[in-house]
């Protein structure tokens, strides 16, 4: 019996000539892939238009020690639902494990925590997300426009954010520079 390789845990990447403006050169750390869904945030996107202090403030959390830091455009999807994806030693209300590499946390608490410096030791916050429905991503990767690449979480919290997208290509051992922007066939 055949099992299907779903990418909990992984990172897509758009691939050059990606059809979606909203996703060109985008990196989405994957956190929920089964046969019912995907979810995934953007982790190279950010928003020009509030930083972390300026969203705990607008939610009624004082941001106390909480860096001014940009908040991440995650997805197209519900941009106004915030989720704290962070390193797995940090485990709250509701905190999904994703396969040990990072968690992803979407209630006030995780938010309070940070402001109080007592949160995870990395974390990055964005609004809304990527997804998908029922074999829809699958179907979507027999295609041209998505590469998954290995997890990593030093990409996703420590690399410099305008790089991630060729950094986890070169993670994979691919130079950016030889990618087509359209698809081959045999």
């Amino acid at each position: 019996m055949d099992v299907a390789p779903y990418l909990s845990g992984q990172l897509l990447l758009s691939m050059p000539g990606m059809a979606d403006p909203r996703f060109e050169r985008v990196v989405i750390a994957m956190c929920v892939h089964d046969a019912e869904s995907a979810l995934g945030l953007a982790v190279n996107k950010i928003r020009d238009d509030i930083d972390v202090r300026g969203l705990l403030e607008q939610l009624d959390v004082d941001p106390g020690v909480a860096p001014a830091v940009p908040v991440f455009d995650g997805g197209p999807v519900e941009p106004g639902r915030g989720f704290v994806l962070h390193s797995p030693e940090y485990e709250g209300q509701s905190t999904l494990s994703v396969g040990g590499r990072w968690a992803l946390t979407a209630t006030l608490d995780i938010l309070r925590d940070i402001a109080a410096g007592k949160g995870p030791q990395r974390w990055l916050i964005a609004l809304g997300y990527a997804g998908w429905g029922p074999g829809q991503l699958d179907d979507e990767m027999t295609r041209h426009g998505w590469f998954a690449a290995p997890g990593n979480a030093g990409l996703l919290f420590d690399a410099p954010i305008d790089s991630r997208w060729t950094s986890a290509f070169a993670g994979a051992g691919i130079d950016v520079g030889l990618l087509s922007a359209s698809a081959g066939h045999a």
